[in-house]
């Protein structure tokens, strides 16, 4: 996905969460703990600034103050981090970050930010009563990250143990798969790419009826049980 398309992702799942803020703050938010709508925004926020610093300064330790509690402040809080990261990712992909995992590039945080706001804008909505609809091309793109970069990252960092048995991750319009774990799947797990997203983060249960299986369904929902993402 080209730059230009992840921010204009990213800019209008920003606008979605922002209006989100004029509900309940204190919605609680199902799949993030003890999370209410105001810790989701401060979370999604301080993050914006984080990843901001990492690209225009080439670090990962800052350390943003929280969000105000007041509603109306929050809201121009989190508009003018949202400011600054777009300001700080409208630049060349492949110029130099800091990065939580390779390449340590611009172009990393370009895709990281906007998948990470795609999942907490349906965190916050969800929240709400009104989960909205996950982009299909940006859902897919979602799942690529988990394999290619996010479960790694969790062995890497010693929060999940390496999957023992690989699953195939099957996207049922178009026939897309991606393979988690290594050797050959054990099973095949099928549906679109937003509910196969949402099952990686753990939005989903694998029980659903919008989820299929093929295969050994034993060893891969240990693979799935893991945590694959943070």
């Amino acid at each position: 996905m080209d730059p230009a398309t992840y921010l204009a992702h990213l800019c209008r799942d920003f606008g979605a969460f922002e209006a989100c803020l004029a509900g309940d703050l204190s919605a609680p938010i199902e799949h993030c703990g003890g999370w209410r709508l105001y810790d989701l925004a401060d979370h999604l926020g301080q993050g914006n600034m984080w990843a901001a610093v990492a690209v225009t300064e080439k670090r990962g330790d800052y350390q943003a103050p929280p969000a105000p509690h007041d509603g109306a402040a929050l809201t121009r809080w989190f508009r003018d981090t949202c400011g600054v990261l777009l300001a700080a990712l409208d630049s060349d992909p492949a110029a130099s970050a800091w990065t939580i995992a390779p390449p340590p590039t611009v172009g990393f945080w370009q895709r990281r930010r906007c998948l990470e706001t795609l999942i907490h804008r349906w965190d916050a909505e969800h929240a709400l009563g009104m989960p909205g609809r996950l982009d299909p091309a940006l859902a897919a793109d979602g799942i690529a990250e988990v394999v290619d970069t996010m479960a790694p990252r969790q062995v890497r960092l010693g929060r999940a143990s390496a999957p023992r048995h690989a699953i195939r991750l099957r996207e049922g319009e178009t026939g897309s798969s991606w393979t988690l774990g290594p050797g050959e799947p054990v099973a095949t797990i099928g549906g679109t790419a937003a509910n196969l997203l949402l099952l990686l983060w753990g939005r989903l249960s694998a029980d659903g009826p919008s989820i299929t299986w093929d295969g050994d369904r034993r060893f891969a929902q240990a693979t799935l049980s893991g945590a694959l993402v943070p």
